[in-house]
């Protein structure tokens, strides 16, 4: 979690993602941030995110996003 933590700080400094449970429909990321995060997580975690889980539910918070990284490593 606290490499995703890092680097979401790095795509988008100004939140507070211990917290923010809106990231996707409180704009805090936008298509172009939440592509280059996929590349992140899939370049750090080795996973690859399939288009299906390319949703709001899956990116609204830092907990969901991880969610669906420890999925992804499961599948």
């Amino acid at each position: 979690m606290d490499k995703l933590i890092e680097i979401l700080e790095e795509l988008q400094p100004d939140v507070d993602y211990n917290t923010c449970e809106d990231l996707v429909d409180g704009r805090h990321l936008d298509s172009l941030t939440i592509l280059s995060l996929i590349s992140e997580i899939e370049n750090e975690f080795d996973v690859e995110v399939p288009t299906v889980e390319i949703i709001p539910a899956n990116f609204n918070s830092a907990k969901s996003i991880y969610a669906l990284i420890e999925k992804l490593k499961e599948e």
